[in-house]
């Protein structure tokens, strides 16, 4: 899997101008959290989405939680961790969290 860490509110409007073109996925990732964690390894051992199809961000909610703030507001999508929201056309098309994070449903929006 081939993360691209978010470091900054900077990332979304990439996020947002990408997302016309290819799917954006995003990860928010609590490292504090065991269940954060167990999610983000299975998806790490099961994701086999190629990278031209959409590109994997990676959030960690205790350095950024401003980021984590503002994909709420610019997406609509109610702040949980782990959570993984998928954008197309700049808009959140997928988001799941816990164990509803499933690498099959994504790979259904493809």
């Amino acid at each position: 899997m081939n993360w691209i860490e978010i470091t900054g509110l900077d990332h979304l409007e990439e996020i947002r101008q990408k997302s016309f073109s290819k799917k954006q996925a995003i990860f928010k990732h609590s490292t504090r959290c065991s269940i954060s964690s167990m999610i983000k390894s299975r998806l790490e051992r099961e994701y086999d989405i190629s990278s031209d199809d959409m590109d994997v961000y990676h959030l960690d909610l205790i350095a950024r939680r401003d980021v984590s703030n503002q994909i709420e507001a610019n997406w609509n999508v109610q702040h949980e961790s782990p959570q993984l929201i998928v954008i197309e056309s700049d808009k959140a098309i997928y988001h799941g969290s816990h164990h509803m994070i499933q690498v099959s449903e994504i790979k259904n929006l493809i």
